[in-house]
């Protein structure tokens, strides 16, 4: 009897380890974005980590569009690239270590998107290309410094010359990699990656929130499933 009363508690206990590694703690908490919640936003020179130059300016021009949709007002990428080379700031890097108050105090934003470029553009092979972009980004209050939410995101696309044999496949690749030099496919990759990356989808723990622009902004209340 004394056996079987050990077992029963042993088996408890196993059942308890297990729903717990089953069911993860809910850990997303907002709380402090919905108590800073921005009406304007600062989208940041992006940095850029990835070895093609044109990553910088091909990913950011795709950040506006979603966030704007989202709810809020954001300053213009043009006019931003402008106001930091005036004041000798050519690069992402350099943009993002300015103290986010000095940010607050030039441009009166309520919050900034800071950027980074993980990944970004083609890498060929003999009858392959695959387009890459991976982005980080994250959204802090510019007068108290609190990070209000934080996201990452990483898109690819294939494109296969199979057909022809190998000749066919060989030119292919080429005409590919030649074409792809010319217009850029992570440029197109940039904007699903930032649709997917800032449109808020509530309940899946994924997104912004619905800025005071948005129609939706009351959603926010919804707790996430």
């Amino acid at each position: 009897m004394k056996n079987i009363k050990c077992f029963l508690a042993l088996f408890s206990v196993i059942v308890l380890f297990t729903g717990c590694a089953i069911t993860p703690k809910n850990t997303h908490d907002l709380s402090t974005y919905t108590a800073h919640m921005p009406k304007s936003i600062l989208v940041m020179p992006p940095i850029n980590e990835s070895p093609d130059t044109r990553a910088t300016y091909g990913y950011w021009s795709s950040v506006a569009l979603p966030v704007a949709e989202a709810g809020y007002y954001v300053f213009p990428i043009t006019v931003v690239d402008t106001m930091f080379k005036e004041n000798g700031i050519t690069n992402g890097f350099d943009a993002q270590s300015v103290a986010p108050q000095k940010l607050q105090e030039i441009f009166g934003a309520d919050a900034a998107l800071y950027v980074k470029v993980k990944e970004y553009g083609s890498k060929y092979q003999v009858i392959q290309s695959m387009a890459t972009v991976a982005v980080e980004a994250k959204l802090v209050d510019l007068k108290t410094g609190n990070l209000l939410w934080e996201g990452q995101e990483k898109v690819q696309q294939a494109n296969d010359n199979n057909g022809g044999g190998l000749v066919g496949m060989l030119v292919g690749a080429l005409v590919d990699q030649i074409s792809s030099h010319l217009s850029d496919k992570a440029y197109v990759l940039s904007n699903h990656l930032s649709s997917q990356l800032y449109t808020p989808q509530l309940g899946q723990q994924k997104g912004l929130l619905y800025g005071p622009r948005s129609p939706n902004f009351s959603k926010n209340s919804v707790s996430p499933q």
